[in-house]
């Protein structure tokens, strides 16, 4: 109700009403490419290509379906999401890109062009890779004009999404990559309620798996809020010093440290690690790797003998630990947070400045960072335990539930500042 009576307040204000309406409508735009489908494929190869797996869950849960479809917006806005974290990555090996990230608003500006060069160019490759690799049976026509088009197209249609997405950060409210991605993974549930209820009037499940279905829903989502609400805060007291006639400092604030400071990107890394073998055996149908594979590193294996589901969700569980800590470290660096506080006056009660601090600092980060990757690791692994329980295909898994939630908490945190920066306006 809270979320609901602050959109309401939004709406009331003219500025804020209009950015939202922007934002919806280009939403609208993106969701009328997802239709349009990309010229010279055959639609039911297509359907023959995706009765399998592979990288296609991931690609489908940031398309919306759109790259099951093959349509202008197949690739989403993957590209965009790879270049930044290997952007990300990259200031910390690279010099120049390190310069760049500190030099504030002029050098955020030149990363940023540098991100859009590099998406265009992963576009490229990714459409190369799909138009005469993994899709090439589906082509109609085998002349190399037909595929030029297919790979322009594919590009062309992730360069959009990624003007489309900085037009709501300039114009709209939210952030405009954020919700291409949330608005891909909500039109994709009343399909999969769709299919839920098919498969119920079919037999194919029972109401019992609906109902734990259902319950397994409701608890990601509450346990999404709080986990991604929830954090960890370090106070800090700065000392009072005096530069000339004026007095500084004296005040008490803290270090807030999230518990999930990583957010879902554990959980993408753990997955396309992981789908990258089963998504080679489709070079490979009817031989040995795709039996092996199936048996022995399959989520979807119907077998109950084959160990494959349990292997799989160990190594999924493993590999978003490891993320999980290794991004964390790169977004939070707490030898740096002690030398701010140290070189402003600040200090942590009871903890000496200095190595001390930072120890405190790794320390407090460690413990925290545990609970967020057993957080992740059970939203990630839970919907093939399920899966494999009660035979229902859930496509609405705990991954698409962590980013969608995760863009409605920061898009409202957003509507909510723009409020508040208004009230302080009319007050002054």
């Amino acid at each position: 109700m809270g979320m609901l009576e602050t959109l309401g307040k939004a709406w009331k204000i003219p500025d804020i009403r209009q950015k939202m309406v922007f934002t919806l409508l280009m939403l609208v735009v993106f969701r009328l490419g997802s239709n349009i489908p990309v010229p010279g494929i055959d639609r039911s190869v297509l359907a023959d290509v995706f009765e399998g797996q592979g990288l296609f869950e991931l690609f489908n849960l940031f398309s919306g379906g759109a790259f099951q479809n093959f349509t202008i917006f197949a690739l989403s806005i993957t590209p965009y999401i790879t270049a930044s974290i290997i952007i990300n990555l990259l200031t910390i090996a690279v010099p120049y890109l390190e310069n760049l990230a500190k030099e504030g608003m002029e050098g955020r500006k030149k990363m940023t062009q540098i991100t859009r060069y590099l998406t265009v160019v992963l576009a490229l490759l990714q459409a190369i890779g799909f138009t005469f690799g993994l899709f090439r049976s589906a082509v109609t026509d085998d002349r190399i004009f037909t595929k030029i088009v297919i790979i322009f197209c594919l590009t062309a249609g992730t360069a959009f999404l990624m003007w489309l997405g900085e037009q709501i950060n300039e114009f709209g409210v939210g952030n405009g990559i954020s919700l291409i991605i949330f608005a891909g993974i909500v039109c994709r549930a009343p399909s999969a309620v769709s299919s839920a209820l098919t498969s119920y009037k079919g037999g194919d499940v029972s109401m019992i798996s609906l109902v734990l279905f259902c319950v397994f829903a409701i608890a990601v989502i509450v346990g999404i809020v709080l986990v991604q609400q929830g954090q960890r805060r370090i106070p800090v007291q700065y000392a009072k010093r005096v530069v000339g006639r004026k007095m500084y400092g004296g005040q008490n604030t803290h270090i807030p440290i999230k518990v999930n400071q990583a957010g879902v990107i554990p959980v993408i890394f753990g997955l396309s690690i992981l789908q990258f073998p089963l998504t080679i055996t489709y070079f490979f149908p009817g031989g040995k790797l795709e039996a092996f594979m199936n048996k022995w590193l399959s989520p979807t294996s119907t077998n109950p003998s084959d160990p494959g589901v349990w292997i799989y969700v160990a190594l999924d569980a493993i590999l978003i630990f490891f993320f999980t800590y290794f991004y964390t470290a790169i977004t939070f660096n707490p030898v740096d947070v002690a030398e701010n506080m140290r070189a402003n006056g600040g200090f942590v009660p009871g903890i000496r400045p200095g190595r001390p601090t930072i120890e405190y600092l790794n320390t407090v980060m460690m413990r925290v960072t545990f609970v967020g990757a057993v957080f992740l690791a059970a939203i990630a692994s839970l919907p093939y335990l399920i899966q494999m329980a009660t035979n229902l295909q859930i496509r609405f898994g705990g991954t698409a539930l962590l980013i969608a939630v995760g863009v409605a908490l920061d898009t409202m945190k957003q509507i909510e500042n723009q409020m508040v920066m208004r009230n302080y306006r009319g007050f002054l």
